[in-house]
């Protein structure tokens, strides 16, 4: 209806634009918004006021003009102006069931729309150090990011999904270098494990299954191991330093090939790991990006070449330096260091040039809220590269804290072991983790409330909503039992006679969902469609109990029985774009 209330007055606008009423080159932005108050119509629009200027009127006076010239329509009721020139569109109410037929016609498809044009989008999310199982930390922005990507390809973007996996440098080194010292303890070495290094129990997993493999191959002894190294913080040494001899002397002693063999055992192990974590948690990648890609066909270097070209680097104290504070960073960066390596940040600069250079009309990154303070370097290189940063997005993920009631839940242990999203999605299932996840603003701190996340009660958002579902289904069931004919979709002739307020509210709360979608998508907030179906939900609710569905009636039977089916697929459709299940019982 919005849409068709847009058609009218565009049609309005260049009726009075050929009679001289407004200027030829006015090409207004017309914005249209339901009526808080039933007795203000049903939609308004603000033309009058925004057109005033540019036409020199009153705009109450122009208010008139345009209604004068709004082309007829059967759906439109009343039109009548208000205050200082608003609009106010008052629609027949058997134009209001046109949703319902909208909704049986266009089944799944209901909602999206081209409002994206192909735009191609590229979102990069999670992209968590392949150094550990995800943890509840990694949820929020898997869960968010997923979402966020399907609501965007659902209003007409071309989005592609990518994990950019940091697999290259110091903690891959570190987390070699752990799985190689457990490996030492597998073979009988009594090792003083680093006070930094990897502890959880898969690194002795990784570790075991190299033994079991490779037998004591890579035997050293502890005294070779630890020789002149120097000591560690325990020992009131410095932990970095002792972490970096012992990364240093795994490389010497066990030599390029056989310290590759240690570092792609724990790459490939843990990343395989969070491939099939994040796939069971509904969340797919079109790209699995590496790091180490970057290095291997020079694109750091040709990034650091052309920021150089551009007179954007200079040298100092025997590093290379971004001169990001030129372009509005709070200071300059070092992106080579001294002893030639070079920085995370100039991975980064590579890797948004290969952004740029595989056409992406727009860069989206979900990045957790710890890094607010990369966003001015990261637009500062792609300005000094020459692209528009304004193409970038960064869409922060606040931390979720974990309850159970009244009780907080410890994140981690001191043995390196913490919460991870495998053991979240077992206590709580997919969707209920989904689901939270994306409850809040993602800026926001959200409670994850584990207790009420597994309760089956109407205080659970997630088991209301899938429960207004299983309501609808339940009531076809009981239409099969009794040997009642659906008569589906034929009944629409009958729409006419859902005259109850609560009828009329669900019919209002559907033909809202596709406004919701859009904007959810382009405002990046999933947030918004979740509110949206449980206010539907609650809808909807508030109509079973109060008027029963099968009545004697037959057309009046077949008038609800539409209304609820097109109330069950909104919410399918809904849930499916969080990819979140439908039960059919509960």
């Amino acid at each position: 209806m919005k849409k068709k209330l847009e058609v009218l007055l565009r049609l309005a606008v260049e009726t009075l634009k050929s009679d001289g009423a407004l200027p030829l080159d006015v090409e207004p932005s017309i914005n249209i918004d339901h009526s808080k108050d039933p007795l203000h119509g049903d939609f308004a629009s603000n033309l009058a006021l925004m057109l005033a200027k540019p036409a020199k009127s009153n705009p109450r006076q122009l208010a008139e003009k345009i209604v004068a010239a709004l082309p007829k329509d059967d759906a439109v009721a009343k039109v009548e102006i208000a205050g200082p020139g608003f609009i106010n569109f008052f629609i027949d109410p058997a134009g209001q069931y046109d949703i319902i037929r909208a909704i049986h016609d266009q089944g799944v498809e209901f909602g999206t729309s081209k409002a994206g044009a192909g735009k191609r989008v590229q979102v990069e999310f999670v992209s968590a150090n392949p150094t550990g199982p995800l943890h509840v930390g990694h949820g929020r922005g898997a869960a968010y990011g997923s979402v966020v990507a399907d609501l965007l390809a659902a209003v007409g973007f071309d989005v592609h999904r990518e994990y950019y996996v940091n697999d290259a440098g110091r903690q891959m080194d570190i987390l070699a270098t752990s799985i190689w010292l457990r490996y030492l303890e597998d073979c009988g070495e009594v090792v003083h494990f680093p006070s930094n290094g990897y502890r959880g129990e898969y690194v002795r997993d990784i570790s075991w299954a190299i033994h079991k493999d490779s037998g004591e191959a890579f035997r050293f002894s502890v005294e070779a191991v630890f020789e002149n190294i120097p000591p560690d913080e325990p020992q009131g040494g410095d932990k970095e330093i002792h972490i970096d001899a012992l990364i240093a002397r795994a490389k010497d002693l066990l030599g390029s090939a056989h310290y590759e063999h240690f570092f792609q055992a724990g790459l490939n192990n843990i990343l395989d790991d969070i491939r099939a974590d994040l796939q069971e948690f509904g969340v797919d990648y079109q790209e699995w990006f590496s790091e180490r890609s970057l290095m291997a066909d020079d694109s750091v270097a040709k990034a650091l070449d052309r920021l150089r070209a551009g007179g954007h680097l200079y040298e100092q104290d025997g590093a290379t330096w971004f001169a990001s504070s030129r372009l509005g960073d709070e200071k300059d960066r070092v992106v080579q260091r001294e002893n030639g390596q070079y920085t995370y940040f100039a991975s980064d600069i590579a890797y948004h040039m290969n952004k740029l250079d595989r056409g992406f009309e727009e860069i989206i990154n979900i990045w957790g809220a710890d890094h607010h303070g990369y966003i001015p370097r990261v637009k500062a290189a792609m300005t000094a590269l020459g692209a528009d940063a304004s193409k970038l997005k960064v869409l922060l993920v606040q931390f979720a804290t974990l309850y159970r009631g009244e009780e907080k839940v410890q994140m981690s242990t001191r043995s390196g072991e913490f919460v991870t999203l495998r053991q979240l999605r077992n206590e709580v299932g997919k969707d209920a983790a989904r689901f939270f996840y994306v409850l809040r603003r993602s800026e926001q701190h959200m409670d994850f409330d584990l207790k009420l996340a597994t309760s089956r009660t109407n205080d659970n958002p997630v088991f209301y909503v899938q429960y207004a579902h299983a309501r609808v289904c339940s009531v076809f069931r009981q239409l099969d039992e009794k040997g009642l004919d659906r008569n589906l979709p034929l009944g629409m002739e009958n729409l006419g006679l859902l005259s109850e307020e609560h009828e009329m509210n669900l019919v209002t709360k559907l033909a809202r969902y596709p406004e919701t979608l859009e904007r959810a998508a382009l405002q990046h907030e999933p947030h918004q469609l979740i509110l949206y179906l449980r206010e539907l939900a609650n809808d909807f609710h508030a109509y079973y109990n109060a008027h029963k569905v099968l009545v004697e009636d037959a057309p009046l039977r077949n008038a609800r029985l539409n209304l609820i089916a097109a109330v069950r697929q909104v919410l399918a459709n809904g849930l499916g774009l969080l990819n979140i299940t439908t039960p059919e019982t509960m």
